[in-house]
């Protein structure tokens, strides 16, 4: 019987446009990153770097290609809209009190602060209370599909992972959850949408 619900954050709650970033360096003839910049934004995601340091090595080594502003604002362009909908959903499931509730992104310093500014603090912190924990990468020092950031979920909350249900639209991720026994849910988000969540038959075995 599933008690306890973890969601991923990105193309579940609030929508991305995954190649962005991708677009944006190719309008910069930047064809691809190098594994040293790829590994600093996995740093980055666990909060090894903050973002000062973070924007840093990216200006310092395309300059003059990218200002700093340019760079952030290139960086942010995977963030679109939050559809309201979602947290009347998210709101109506919390009231309900049937499952605990909890929230597990990978994600990082600048793409936070945009939300915190694009919604404004009141509804971030209406969407951050609906959850009984709030785990973001870049504070926990943990990432997915890493199978730490998991056992870290379930050992601090006394969850257990058969009870345990988790919707990500991240294969690797999903993937990574059901090794350890949880229950997953790999959402495709251009044809489903999470306010379906009680329609699915794995949350009603």
């Amino acid at each position: 019987m599933i008690k306890n619900i973890v969601f991923d954050f990105g193309d579940v709650f609030i929508n991305l446009d995954k190649e962005a970033i991708n677009r944006v360096l190719i309008e910069k003839s930047i064809e691809s990153l190098p594994d040293n910049l790829i590994s600093t934004c996995m740093s980055f995601e666990k909060g090894i770097h903050n973002s000062e340091k973070f924007i840093n090595r990216f200006v310092d080594r395309y300059y003059p290609k990218f200002s700093r502003e340019e760079f952030v604002d290139g960086w942010n362009s995977i963030l679109l809209d939050f559809p309201l909908y979602r947290l009347d959903f998210l709101k109506g499931l919390q009231d309900a009190g049937l499952y605990r509730l909890f929230l597990l992104s990978n994600t990082n310093d600048l793409h936070i602060k945009w939300i915190q500014n694009d919604w404004g603090l009141e509804l971030y912190e209406e969407f951050k209370s609906c959850f009984e924990n709030f785990y973001l990468s870049h504070e926990i020092g943990m990432r997915k599909p890493n199978s730490d950031i998991y056992e870290f979920v379930l050992n601090e909350n006394k969850l257990h992972a058969e009870e345990t249900f988790f919707i990500d639209d991240t294969k690797e991720n999903t993937d990574a959850a059901s090794a350890l026994g949880i229950k997953i849910w790999n959402i495709n988000p251009k044809t489903e949408d999470v306010i379906d969540l009680l329609t699915r038959k794995e949350l009603n075995r």
